[in-house]
């Protein structure tokens, strides 16, 4: 079993992870159009092939159309599924942790039809001859069809399946772009939205962690500002002024001091961008107790 050589459809498969790997991850080529390319097969098609290649090794199984149609169907299945999980984890639904899961996916349903079909008689089963099926495909074409309701069958398969093509191709090529908007949020020490401090003494600073994401399709230059009871609290100038390019984030600790004894005071987070320096574009707030000493 072990001396089989690797049919040529799971080869084809693993090298077109790989390659996709490549080109999503490697710097410099990871911003060209090969990189969306490659990626709609490796979520699109091939983790169902691998699975329909695993669960059925003989070629009495399924036929060529089964097998891609299918292969279609459960890669809509599988990846969803493969998300849902990654969202119960600490990993998340982020590209690296998706890639990651959906190639190592691939190359264990492709260890597993390779095993299977390696105990099956050489001539049961299943693989792709590329040379017959692209004679297939030139004797189907150039062959006289029997009817005419053949040939016009035919020819809507065909300009359906370019039409598709050129669908998809003018949609990664041409992204539209989505809502304009900027994210800004506060976190607490433990960088989560949580846990914030709210009891100072006078004179204790305390900190936020602060963050900013672009989704404005341009650069942009921002303009922060923290007040207390409508008081403005000095900040370094790197964090007054904030300059991002789209999908930029800009995340840092922001520490304040106190100048005011009270209870239930508004500490506001205030963001302007370049349009508008007057009015906030956006704004967050706390509500903090300040003692004159830890006793009060």
């Amino acid at each position: 079993m072990t001396g089989k050589r690797i049919p040529s459809d799971l080869l084809i498969v693993i090298g077109l992870v790989l390659l996709t790997d490549i080109f999503v991850l490697a710097p410099g080529i990871n911003e060209t159009i090969l990189r969306n390319v490659l990626g709609l097969p490796l979520v699109l098609f091939l983790p169902g092939y691998a699975l329909i290649a695993a669960l059925f090794p003989a070629k009495s199984d399924l036929d060529g159309i089964e097998r891609t149609a299918l292969s279609f169907g459960l890669s809509i299945a599988i990846v969803p599924l493969i998300g849902l999980v990654l969202n119960y984890t600490p990993f998340g639904i982020r590209l690296l942790p998706v890639l990651v899961c959906l190639s190592i996916f691939i190359f264990i349903m492709c260890w597993l039809a390779y095993i299977r079909r390696a105990s099956l008689p050489e001539t049961e089963a299943f693989e792709i001859s590329f040379s017959a099926a692209a004679l297939s495909l030139k004797n189907e074409i150039l062959e006289k069809p029997e009817s005419k309701l053949d040939r016009a069958l035919t020819i809507i398969l065909i300009l359906s399946i370019l039409m598709s093509v050129a669908t998809l191709e003018y949609v990664i090529l041409t992204p539209k772009e989505g809502e304009h908007f900027t994210e800004f949020y506060v976190l607490g020490p433990q960088g989560i939205a949580d846990n914030y401090t709210t009891d100072y003494t006078l004179g204790q600073s305390g900190t936020m962690i602060v963050g900013i994401v672009n989704h404005e399709y341009r650069p942009v230059n921002y303009t922060m500002q923290v007040r207390l009871e409508n008081q403005l609290l000095p900040l370094p100038e790197n964090l007054q002024h904030i300059t991002l390019d789209h999908n930029e984030t800009w995340e840092e600790t922001v520490t304040f001091t106190p100048p005011l004894v009270g209870q239930n005071m508004k500490l506001e987070f205030l963001l302007f961008n370049e349009t508008d320096k007057t009015t906030p574009y956006r704004d967050l707030h706390l509500w903090i107790n300040v003692n004159e000493n830890e006793n009060s």
